[in-house]
């Protein structure tokens, strides 16, 4: 488990504009590294029980396991969702009024390793680095599953009237931790100048990936004004669900957008061009320098081709010669 130190994490969920009850549920645990995103089927009562009961059972799985040093992170992440199912299960069995309950989530896990997902249904999970917004989690919905193989694009995926439905949810039925289509995983590298989102569908159905990364990217340090800034985006796009928003960054990553850097981009230029302006001064007065040398030493040897040549016999320490005619004048011959 990593410690807080490498992220900052921050948490917002919202009604909506066109719903009285949250059905939603968002919860961020530094002690456990543990971040999770939970969205409520049944409407009122029973979506709301849905959410709450897979908090409760996921958060105290995963304490159980830290506790007794169970070190294997997909599987005790497997065995918490699994939990949280078949507790929701029971629970619709008992009370008539919450038949069919059930829930969608996103469960993340800061290890050792890296971050460990658990995955059910239509929520997601960003990854946010170099600029880049990726998702990382599948859509368990025929309409998630037509924008992911190219049929649809994201914006008549977000208006597709079937948008709401998923094949897979925690809580309909009994489950195994490994049943198959059943629980998406899968682990991966955090970087420190990365960052993670997790949502639910009432922001990813109104905001494009665009629209989501350009608030991201303007990431100052307070984690929480960001999801806010999603909840509040999600809420002018119509608000038409729920929306519950979990940002981690890690302990290096800022927003390219963010003011921090705005400000520190024209300092960072004047001080380039600084440099570069010291470079350019250096180098001319390098080749001045050069050049003085050259013209120095030219003078020089021509001073002293004067004064040897006029009267070779006259040079300090010169032999005694004659003169005999040569091909093309006159030059020493030794005696």
């Amino acid at each position: 488990m990593r410690t807080a130190a490498a992220w900052r994490a921050g948490v917002a969920t919202d009604p909506g504009l066109q719903r009285i009850v949250n059905e939603d549920r968002a919860l961020v645990d530094d002690a456990l590294g543990l971040f999770l995103v939970v969205d409520g089927l049944g409407g009122h009562a029973a979506g709301e029980m849905a959410a709450e009961t897979a908090v409760r059972a996921i958060t105290g799985h995963m304490e159980s396991a830290a506790l007794e040093g169970r070190r294997d992170v997909e599987e005790n992440i497997r065995r918490a969702i699994t939990e949280a199912n078949n507790q929701i299960y029971l629970l619709a069995q008992q009370n008539e009024d919450w038949n069919g309950m059930a829930c969608v989530l996103t469960l993340a896990v800061a290890g050792e390793d890296g971050v460990t997902v658990g995955h059910v249904g239509d929520s997601r999970l960003y990854l946010i680095w170099n600029g880049n917004l990726r998702k990382l989690t599948s859509d368990h919905s025929p309409v998630g599953e037509q924008e992911e193989h190219g049929e649809l694009t994201e914006e008549e995926a977000m208006q597709h009237p079937r948008r709401n439905e998923v094949f897979r949810d925690v809580g309909s039925q009994p489950h195994e931790p490994h049943d198959p289509q059943f629980i998406e995983t899968r682990t991966f590298r955090f970087r420190q100048d990365a960052a993670l989102l997790l949502c639910s569908d009432g922001l990813s159905d109104v905001l494009t990936s665009g629209e989501i990364s350009a608030i991201v990217e303007r990431y100052d340090g307070d984690p929480d004004s960001t999801a806010r800034q999603l909840v509040e985006a999600a809420n002018r796009a119509g608000g038409k669900d729920n929306i519950s928003v979990v940002f981690v960054a890690g302990a290096e990553f800022l927003g390219s957008d963010s003011n921090t850097l705005l400000e520190v981009r024209p300092r960072h230029a004047a001080t380039r061009m600084r440099k570069t302006g010291s470079r350019w001064r250096t180098a001319l007065r390098n080749a001045l320098l050069l050049i003085a040398g050259m013209i120095l030493g030219i003078l020089l040897w021509i001073a002293l081709e004067r004064v040897w040549g006029r009267s070779p016999a006259a040079a300090p320490g010169a032999a005694h010669a004659s003169q005999q005619p040569g091909a093309r004048g006159w030059k020493p011959v030794a005696k």
